[in-house]
């Protein structure tokens, strides 16, 4: 029998796994819309923010599904038999993977604005960073129509 604090912990785990999905993929067109080259400083800070954001909630993403599978869902065996669940795993990976590119380069821009000066961004870096990002957004938007997919079993020979 589930007590109602159980179901309490689920549904907030629950929350902060949707709420964090929403913030990483909020982040990624913040970011996506604001490259340009050669951005003013508030630009720039902008943009670093937005990828510290963005990485914050894709930590609390990756943490509150592992605690969703493990302790809240239909139990573990149900998802990591499902074809569905590991190639949303692999996208999420991947996605993850592609960002460490752009959070490198917003690092970089860290450097010479904690210095007031600004970074150097060239239209090639703008247009490399773009397909990065649209490649990101592309993964991240598939994510939601696995998950429906597994969460209804398809995948299993049900």
């Amino acid at each position: 029998m589930i007590l109602p604090f159980d179901l309490i912990k689920s549904a907030a785990v629950a929350y902060i796994h949707y709420l964090s999905f929403m913030v990483c993929f909020g982040a990624l067109i913040y970011e996506r819309i604001s490259l340009k080259p050669d951005p003013n400083r508030q630009e720039a800070i902008s943009m670093v923010v937005a990828d510290v954001i963005y990485g914050i909630a894709g930590v609390a993403l990756l943490v509150s599904g592992i605690y969703r599978v493990l302790k809240f869902g239909q139990g573990s065996e149900f998802y990591t038999q499902n074809p569905f669940f590991w190639t949303k795993i692999i996208i999420f990976a991947l996605v993850g993977s592609l960002s460490l590119y752009p959070t490198i380069t917003y690092v970089l821009w860290a450097l010479p604005l904690s210095k007031g000066a600004l970074p150097q961004v060239s239209q090639n870096l703008v247009s490399r960073l773009r397909l990065i990002i649209n490649i990101e957004l592309i993964g991240f938007a598939s994510i939601p129509f696995l998950a429906t997919l597994m969460a209804r079993g398809v995948g299993l020979g049900l």
